[in-house]
Parts: C-alpha cells; sequence; structure tokens
C-alpha cells in the first residue's frame, strides 16, 4: 500500500474528484478526514471508504478558520498527525466580466484562494513540528491558460500555482513538500449544465479524445503523496489530456 497509515485531510471530498481520490486513498492505506460543507455527500463517503478503511467526516466551511482549527485538533486527537492535506474545494460562478458582480467575485477568491491559505495555515504547524508533510493544491488547467467568463476562477486558480511555489520555496527546509495539479476539463457535477455540443468541442480538442474522470486526478493526486515523489516539490503537474499541448 503506497499510503499505509498516512493521515490525510481531504477538503471538498464529499463528491467529484476529492470523494474520488478519498476512496482511493483509502485503498491505499491511508486514514481519511472527509472535509466538506455538504453533510449528506460527505457522511456518505466517509461510510464508504470505511468499507476498505478507516476515516471520518468534518463539516466544514474553508471560509472558517475556527472550523478549520476545530478540523486539525480533531485529526490530531484520533489520528496524533497530520501526513497530507490536499486542498480540493471549489466552486464556479462564471459570468462576463461586464456582468460578473462583486459577490461572484468575493465568493470564488474567498472559497478557492482564501480557503486555501485558511487550510495551509492551520496544518503548517503541525507539519512543521512533526518534521515532515505534503500539501496538494487543486489548481485547472484555467489557471495556467485562462478560460472565457471565468475571469474570478481563472485568477483563484493561478494565484494557487503562485502560492504552491512560494511555499515549495518556504517550506522545503521543513520537510514538507508543496504540489499542485491542473486538471484538463473532468466529468464531474461542475459540468453538468455543459451543453452537449461544448463537450463534444473540449474533446475534440484533446489529443485523448476524451475529458477526464475523476479517477484520472485521484491517481496524479496519489503520486504526489507517496514516498514515490519525495523529491518532487513545487511543480505543476497537468492531467489534461494533452490539452495544452
Amino acid at each position: 500500500m503506497r499510503l499505509k497509515n498516512k493521515v490525510v485531510i481531504i477538503t471538498g471530498a464529499g463528491a467529484g474528484i476529492g470523494k474520488e481520490t478519498a476512496l482511493l486513498f483509502s485503498k491505499e492505506g491511508a486514514k481519511v478526514v472527509v472535509a466538506d460543507i455538504d453533510e449528506k455527500t460527505g457522511k456518505e463517503t466517509a461510510l464508504e471508504l470505511k468499507k476498505n478503511g478507516e476515516g471520518f467526516f468534518f463539516k466544514l466551511n474553508v471560509t472558517d478558520r475556527e472550523q478549520i482549527k476545530l478540523m486539525v485538533e480533531e485529526t490530531l486527537r484520533v489520528y496524533g498527525k497530520v501526513d497530507v492535506l490536499i486542498n480540493n474545494a471549489g466552486i464556479v460562478q462564471d459570468a462576463l466580466i461586464r456582468k460578473m458582480t462583486e459577490e461572484q467575485w468575493d465568493r470564488v477568491i474567498n472559497i478557492n484562494l482564501k480557503g486555501v491559505f485558511n487550510c495551509i495555515q492551520g496544518v503548517v504547524n503541525v507539519m512543521i513540528d512533526q518534521g515532515k508533510g505534503v500539501i496538494l493544491n487543486a489548481s485547472s488547467v484555467v489557471g495556467l491558460y485562462g478560460n472565457f467568463g471565468q475571469t474570478n476562477y481563472a485568477a483563484t486558480k493561478a494565484g494557487v500555482i503562485g502560492m504552491t511555489k512560494a511555499l515549495a520555496k518556504e517550506l522545503g527546509r521543513k520537510g514538507i513538500r508543496v504540489n499542485a495539479v491542473a486538471p484538463g476539463y473532468t466529468m464531474t457535477s461542475m459540468m453538468a449544465n455543459v451543453p452537449e455540443k461544448v463537450l463534444e468541442k473540449m474533446k475534440e480538442k484533446t489529443p485523448l479524445q476524451r475529458l477526464a474522470e475523476p479517477i484520472d486526478i485521484a491517481n496524479a493526486y496519489l503520486y504526489l503523496a507517496s514516498d514515490e515523489a519525495e523529491y518532487v516539490t513545487g511543480t505543476v503537474l497537468s492531467v489534461d489530456g494533452g490539452l495544452t499541448i
């Protein structure tokens, strides 16, 4: 098992990429804290992973620093350490810039960017005291190349890349690796309202001629979280089927 006895916190683990990652990590021996604002899906994921492994659900709003503090304290009480943090939680609030509201801008920034900052601050002292740790951040192909109608989302995902590189330099000497994954278009609930014609165009632009499945991204997280990537830090791993070539 590639993550045997590793303690992993995954935000947004109730569905989509987060859920797939939680289940995969559990099969690989990790003890997984399923952190999600959605109590129903979060509990369902936690119950599912317990069939093969160990973990628990914690209701978490990544914009609430007190909740993050309590989650980390509970994780330490139950497992005594935090080996890996995956900042997967995120939302979209798409709009053309001339129509985008301040509320849409602020909400995406607060969850997708400040939420990452909040969670990292919540675990960093624990990892420093341990002398090791792994922080993985969810960026996006949109953070690398932009996308029509997603100024707010693109800004957060580009910001996550900058944060990842800065923290890799800052925390490497403390034994903490920091990396990001930049998925291409992935078949999650975020894509549910995208018209079929648009999905087909996305597939046509992708050399592998298909959109990503959540397991494709989960496998990338697994590599970066494992000891196989112990000399990898400050990188942005694009998992996009060649879309950005």
